[in-house]
């Protein structure tokens, strides 16, 4: 439990970070890719189950800032209110919490 914490943390800095244009320079393939990689790319690239749903691909910067068939997922600047962050928190319906049937909490 206090790994899927500390996992949801870190994506939730990365992103935060990212958005913020943090005084270090951040890389998206670097510092950010590899979270996605390991919590989100089973279901979020082309042929995923996350992708045929939601149309969302994390697999490259271009992608994940294009959003999905509904809306973007990530709102530069305001990584509180983006859907990715209340998806990754919980604040949205549960049955849509991701990751999907990973408890973060």
């Amino acid at each position: 439990m206090i790994r899927n914490v500390c996992d949801t943390g870190a994506i939730l800095v990365c992103m935060s970070v990212l958005a913020a244009c943090s005084p270090r320079n951040v890389s998206f393939n670097a510092d950010v890719q590899p979270i996605l990689k390991q919590h989100c790319f089973e279901c979020h690239v082309p042929d995923g189950l996350g992708y045929n749903a939601s149309g969302f691909d994390m697999s490259s910067y271009e992608t994940l800032m294009k959003g999905g068939k509904f809306w973007p997922f990530v709102i530069p600047g305001d990584p509180f209110t983006s859907t990715l962050n209340t998806l990754v928190e919980g604040r949205a319906n549960p049955s849509i919490h991701m990751p999907r049937g990973r408890d973060t909490h």
